[in-house]
């Protein structure tokens, strides 16, 4: 079907490029893109798609809308704190674009649904933010046959790329195995500048639109490196690993997998690891900040420590009780000042990486540490909604 008027009015200014055309236009518009991932990445380039004119744009996410979300994940607003992900984006993206379709996956990706949610888009772009969903997405599309158009920050830094085209390189053949868990920390506890995301979701959507349309040299075998600190822009050429061992010669992951395992995390583990590899042999000890609350009241009085980094620290913070700030980094060369026969409670940002701490600690003789259940951000929707949530 030929290009209605007012199509031609909304995309007059793509239309006229030579290299994309009537025929380009009708391209994006039959094209189904997925996005994974409705926050920092995902926000801009299902924008840039939107308003690009692709018929239909599939968004996955499980979470909500959060206040610390907004600085850079400009699908949302204000309004929509508390608000499903997959909602708002829908909202926004609909008021940018009528005509577009939006498909809705209010869900956290798995191996048991990712190839059935997969299945059937020309491209999909790789939003997550954790690497479990990075080599699952990966995998899911080697194994349907499509393109994966990638990106990552991490601070100040980004990557994007071309996965799994035809006769290119995936995730795996850069990256065979994860980093140790605790390795590199998330951008909840190492910040990323709101606009970088910006730069590499919007670079995100232009591989998408010359991958549909078939115009120009693609990501495909080259890994752009961006420092937004130092505006510099870097490229590596990457190669496709004939041993890969989900699109090499022989592969041997013909499936997926646990991807939780594979990468060595769990709902329990920490963004930061703790050397020494004790594991307590019971369920974790900890208390959550009712109890806290509660047991405060009542006369208890623990040492309440924080392990998160000062720059966590300054948004919110335990002070008004007398916690103690002792980032983990920093943690082995300040037990001396703690008594271990005296109760502690340990608390981060979300109880992870304080997990790690407490079981860290009864390895050295501190059987009366507790872990925060929920972190300080438990605390604040809790006990103290005066904290600020992030």
């Amino acid at each position: 079907m030929s290009l209605g008027r007012e199509e031609k009015l909304r995309y007059h200014r793509q239309l006229i490029l030579p290299e994309l055309g009537t025929a380009g236009q009708e391209r994006l518009r039959d094209a189904g893109v997925f996005v994974v991932g409705a926050g920092g990445l995902g926000s801009p380039a299902a924008l840039y798609l939107a308003a690009a004119g692709v018929g239909r744009i599939g968004v996955a996410d499980g979470d909500r809308v959060e206040l610390s979300n907004l600085h850079r994940q400009i699908l949302h607003c204000t309004a929509d704190v508390g608000e499903r992900k997959t909602v708002s984006a829908r909202a926004r993206l609909l008021a940018l674009n009528p005509e577009v379709e939006v498909v809705e996956h209010p869900y956290r990706l798995t191996s048991e649904n990712a190839l059935d949610a997969l299945g059937g888009w020309d491209v999909v772009i790789d939003g997550s933010d954790n690497f479990p969903t990075r080599y699952l997405v990966n995998d899911a599309c080697v194994l349907l046959g499509i393109p994966l158009v990638y990106g990552a920050i991490f601070r100040f830094d980004g990557q994007a790329s071309v996965f799994a085209a035809p006769g290119g390189p995936c995730y795996r053949c850069l990256f065979r195995d994860p980093p140790p868990p605790g390795l590199v920390p998330g951008c909840a506890e190492a910040g990323v500048l709101g606009a970088l995301p910006g730069i590499v979701g919007s670079i995100q959507a232009a591989e998408t639109i010359k991958l549909i349309v078939g115009i120009g040299a693609p990501l495909i075998g080259r890994l752009l490196l961006i420092d937004a600190l130092g505006s510099e822009y870097r490229m590596l050429e990457i190669r496709r690993d004939p041993e890969c061992p989900v699109c090499g010669e022989n592969p041997t992951v013909t499936g997926l997998i646990d991807y939780e395992e594979f990468c060595g995390v769990d709902e329990a583990d920490a963004p930061f690891a703790i050397p020494g590899g004790f594991r307590l042999p019971v369920p974790m000890p900890e208390v959550s900040a009712r109890e806290l609350r509660e047991m405060l009241d009542e006369g208890w009085d623990p040492v309440l420590v924080d392990v998160r980094e000062p720059e966590e620290h300054e948004m919110s913070n335990l002070d008004d009780l007398g916690a103690l700030a002792i980032p983990i980094g920093e943690l082995e060369a300040r037990l001396a000042e703690l008594d271990p026969d005296r109760d502690t409670v340990w608390f981060c940002r979300t109880g992870r990486r304080s997990a790690e701490v407490v079981e860290f600690l009864h390895s050295r003789g501190f059987e009366k540490a507790l872990n925060l259940a929920g972190g300080i951000n438990g605390w604040a929707r809790d006990v103290d909604p005066e904290l600020p949530v992030y």
